[in-house]
């Protein structure tokens, strides 16, 4: 069977630094986007379409249907115009005007409706019909792809909200829109209001909401490298969401218009692996009973991380690896996976590396899978980026540690010890000397300095008697008390 070759775009936009997946993934395109609805379901379709040199035809195709059953017509002429790009020959990648047009009436008489409703409402001068109306709008314009406008419109919700629960819910809907726009910080500052709006009070809206709050705190803290405060985010998302029934739109658990329980795990599990230390993961991810919920949908990151944990490195990296090409055609992880993966490879190397005083590149290259020449780099790096304390023989191709002379410390400390014992010493017999031969000098009545006063002969003396035990940068070893 002839191989088929790889369209040219991917070809250009490994060139450019994008990524490219050519190993096939291990994942069933169509069984993993149906377990998402909404906005997302699109841009993973389209990131597979534009990444996976081997789904990319039934990806785009999916993305092309996808789009057309919506109302975004940004987004379809995006997939087609990606599908024209990679397979120009292709039915599909020949744009639908009548539906782009016919869709583009529509959106603007919706539209133009909803303002006009919402006019009458204002006039009308009722809280919760303003409030329903700008809620209305948001969902409106959250469906068309105007994100910015969904954004303003969930916003002005803010002054006709009545309840707490009107606050928790126009949050809600501001969280999903700033994560669709990749606006991390903005997300996590809406987290942040329902959860402080809440304080000790439990309040029902924000309760029911307290794993779909974990989960998207998780993703904006990702997003932003911060992989122990995402880790620790996702571990403590409530096990109920892991029991939600993604085909069924009416769970309101459920949260796969943002990602799904699998995607928690996964997430999770790789930042742990990649801030947290073995007896860490041990405790907070291994024995965490909500977690393991979580974990049981992946069971892969969970042999993963227990392989970590019992210092099985390779198998670790082994599991990882094999993961790798479905882990870069996720929308969230595509990023992050170069920089996790080093995070969790070079732990693995210093927990490897503990025991010894030094090791040859060819026993670390058999024990992490590679060969001498790609360890050597990896080892380089490391030590480049502090990340390894030690050294490089290159004549002998051999990593060492770096030799601490205890010895040579506790000498050191003895000898400092020594100095300081001999220093009180003699500054405690000057002073005995001085007092016993009537050189102390009394503070005259009603002064509190001691340093004032005349001395014996008329002489003034401006310094106490406690300079005398303070010796810092006068040497008192010449004193004549004892001659």
């Amino acid at each position: 069977m002839a191989v088929q070759a790889e369209p040219q775009y991917f070809t250009k936009a490994r060139r450019a630094g994008r990524v490219v997946v050519e190993e096939p993934p291990k994942l069933d395109l169509e069984a993993y986007i149906a377990n998402y609805r909404g906005r997302t379901r699109f841009e993973r379709l389209l990131l597979i379409g534009t990444s996976s040199s081997y789904l990319f035809l039934e990806a785009l195709k999916a993305a092309i249907a996808e789009a057309k059953q919506g109302t975004d017509v940004q987004r379809y002429e995006n997939a087609v115009s990606c599908l024209r790009e990679i397979a120009p020959n292709d039915t599909d990648a020949t744009p639908d005007l009548d539906w782009i047009d016919r869709m583009k009436k529509q959106v603007k008489g919706a539209t133009d409706k909803m303002e006009l409703e919402l006019k009458g409402y204002k006039n009308n001068l009722i809280k919760e019909s303003i409030r329903m109306g700008y809620d209305d709008l948001g969902h409106h314009y959250h469906r068309i792809g105007e994100l910015s406008k969904s954004n303003k419109a969930y916003s002005q919700m803010r002054d006709f909200c009545t309840t707490n629960s009107h606050i928790v819910i126009m949050n809600m809907h501001l969280i999903n829109v700033c994560i669709d726009q990749h606006s991390w910080f903005a997300a996590q500052n809406h987290v942040q209001r329902i959860r402080g709006q809440s304080g000790n009070q439990k309040y029902p809206e924000a309760e029911k909401n307290s794993a779909k709050l974990s989960a998207a705190s998780g993703l904006t803290y990702m997003a932003q490298a911060k992989y122990k405060e995402a880790a620790e985010e996702f571990l403590s998302t409530n096990p109920r969401m892991s029991q939600t029934k993604l085909d069924d739109p009416a769970d309101e658990e459920s949260y796969n218009e943002v990602l799904t329980p699998n995607d928690i795990a996964v997430y999770g599990g790789l930042c742990a692996l990649a801030s947290m230390t073995r007896e860490e993961l041990q405790k907070q991810v291994l024995d965490n009973s909500g977690f393991r919920n979580y974990l049981e949908l992946e069971p892969h990151i969970r042999r993963a991380i227990s392989y970590f944990v019992s210092s099985k490195y390779s198998a670790c990296l082994s599991i990882l690896d094999s993961y790798k090409a479905d882990y870069l055609l996720d929308i969230y992880l595509q990023r992050h996976i170069p920089q996790l993966y080093y995070e969790v490879r070079s732990k693995a190397i210093q927990q490897y590396f503990i025991p010894f005083s030094c090791v040859t590149f060819s026993a670390l290259a058999i024990a992490f899978n590679t060969d001498e020449p790609n360890i050597e780099l990896e080892l380089s790096q490391m030590i480049k980026r502090g990340n390894l304390d030690a050294r490089l023989d290159l004549v002998d191709r051999v990593l060492l540690g770096r030799k601490v002379d205890n010895r040579s410390e506790v000498h050191a400390k003895a000898l400092a010890t020594a100095e300081e014992y001999e220093r009180t010493a003699h500054l405690r017999l000057l002073r005995m000397g001085l007092l016993n031969a009537g050189l102390e000098i009394k503070a005259t009545k009603g002064l509190g300095n001691v340093g004032s006063g005349s001395s014996q002969d008329g002489g003034s003396w401006n310094g106490g008697a406690g300079d005398l035990m303070s010796g810092e940068g006068q040497d008192l070893r010449s004193g004549s008390v004892f001659n």
